[in-house]
């Protein structure tokens, strides 16, 4: 059994029935924010920590605790190195987490591969890109544009899996970095002064509307991670192909670089347990978020920001995606490293 099957071994075996072992009621419950109060991930983790309380027997209030900045790093630090497992401390992180784990951020004390899952949310990732006119929108109109200027914050941020998208389908890319908000790269895009854009996050629908306007065309999306591992289409995009069908990776590191790229980039937030909670009661967290993803007020909310709720099998899924072999991640950052000049931060 390699690390990957373990590590989803481990998160499948907790995935015990609600009352299984010895349950006892949970009170005085907290859910640790990786993130600044009043900022996103805060207002996430206020709205699913209402959206739970019903869910647990005799519905205790469950606070809410912010901690560090917008990246969740400093918040998922916490989260391994001070929080009890003893099942009344859960968090809510952002995927930017996930990215700096996976780009061995120097400031990362954490292995998300450890948490317990319990529930997430997905956001959308498009490229959108100027093509020659009356080109379809496929691999061979993409490598005829090569080398393809792409609008970019950097490689510590979700346009990682755009840049590890084209790169394992042979795109050759000139990533034009430092537009850190959607507003830049858009801008940059109707300047003329980048070829493509990738969107990713809450409100994509709306934020392609004025790359359109500009002549721009949806190219592939990240599509939505399925509990089995598979990708299907995304549900705010469900005729656009996902990156992986648009033709095979010229090398296995890229694929398998990309799947976990994506896999960060897709979570807009993810609640978690530490690891070696009790499985009675992880059970109660999980009835708890499960019931929550049903919620009229939560689901109202997801929608608005176009957002996919996502109970604990699909997040394990991305989870164990995200667990690159060592060797593939070596790979990956020698990559960056190589064609973008990218240094570990």
């Amino acid at each position: 059994m390699n690390r990957r099957q373990l590590v989803r071994g481990l998160a499948l075996a907790s995935l015990v029935p609600f009352g299984a072992g010895r349950a006892r009621a949970l009170s005085a419950l907290t859910l640790l924010v990786a993130g600044p109060d009043g900022q996103q991930t805060s207002r996430w983790g206020k709205a699913c920590a209402l959206a739970m309380e019903s869910g647990f027997p005799g519905a205790p209030a469950i606070a809410t605790q912010a901690v560090g900045g917008l990246d969740g790093v400093t918040g998922a630090n916490r989260l391994d190195a001070l929080v009890v497992p003893d099942g009344k401390t859960a968090a809510i992180l952002p995927g930017a987490a996930m990215t700096a784990w996976l780009t061995s951020d120097s400031r990362v004390h954490f292995d998300p591969t450890r948490w317990v899952p319990l529930m997430a949310g997905a956001n959308s990732g498009v490229l959108v890109a100027r093509l020659p006119a009356g080109a379809p929108p496929d691999l061979n109109t993409l490598q005829s544009m090569a080398p393809l200027k792409l609008a970019a914050d950097q490689p510590e941020s979700n346009d990682l899996a755009a840049l590890l998208a084209l790169a394992r389908l042979g795109v050759s890319t000139v990533p034009v970095f430092g537009l850190r908000s959607t507003d830049a790269k858009i801008s940059a895009f109707i300047a003329g002064e980048v070829d493509a854009v990738f969107l990713c996050g809450e409100g994509v629908p709306e934020d392609i509307a004025p790359l359109t306007a500009g002549g721009g065309v949806p190219v592939f999306s990240l599509g939505l991670q399925n509990a089995d591992g598979s990708i299907s289409p995304d549900p705010a995009f469900p005729n656009l192909p996902d990156a992986t069908a648009l033709g095979p990776s010229i090398t296995p590191f890229l694929d398998t670089s990309y799947r976990a790229a994506a896999c960060a980039a897709r979570l807009d937030f993810i609640m978690v347990l530490p690891r070696l909670t009790d499985p009675s009661l992880i059970a109660q967290w999980r009835q708890a978020a499960s019931a929550a993803t049903a919620a009229p007020a939560l689901v109202a909310a997801a929608s608005a920001s176009s957002i996919t709720l996502e109970s604990a099998p699909a997040v394990i899924a991305s989870l164990t995606a995200v667990n690159l072999a060592p060797t593939d991640q070596v790979d990956m950052l020698s990559f960056l490293t190589k064609n973008f000049g990218w240094q570990p931060g």
